[in-house]
């Protein structure tokens, strides 16, 4: 075999490797799998967001996007829990602006 094809051959097998460790340590640490981020919903995202803010969100049932009260960074949701209605803006690196509906 010529030189350059051993190096190929060497350099796709550290590769592998490399991958082969970095799946490893995902798997070790406790990465979360696909099972549990499916049941994660925008409800219970939203929800989360709130209450961390003091509001009281009781088994949120859902969380419906409002396109036409959205802009391009900042996201409106019309989040419906078993106590309240709430209309949620959301906006990167800030508090949500909470206003109660019902």
């Amino acid at each position: 075999m010529s030189s350059n094809r051993q190096k190929r051959i060497r350099h796709a097998g550290e590769a592998y490797l490399g991958f082969a460790c970095l799946a490893l340590a995902l798997m070790l640490t406790g990465m979360p799998s696909a099972s549990r981020a499916q049941t994660q919903t925008p409800a219970s995202d939203v929800a989360a967001q709130i209450r961390g803010q003091g509001y009281q969100c009781d088994s949120p049932a859902t969380a419906r996007r409002n396109v036409k009260r959205s802009w391009r960074d900042s996201a409106v949701w019309i989040l419906r829990c078993q106590n309240a209605v709430y209309r949620v803006r959301l906006r990167p690196d800030m508090a949500a602006r909470v206003t109660k509906l019902k």
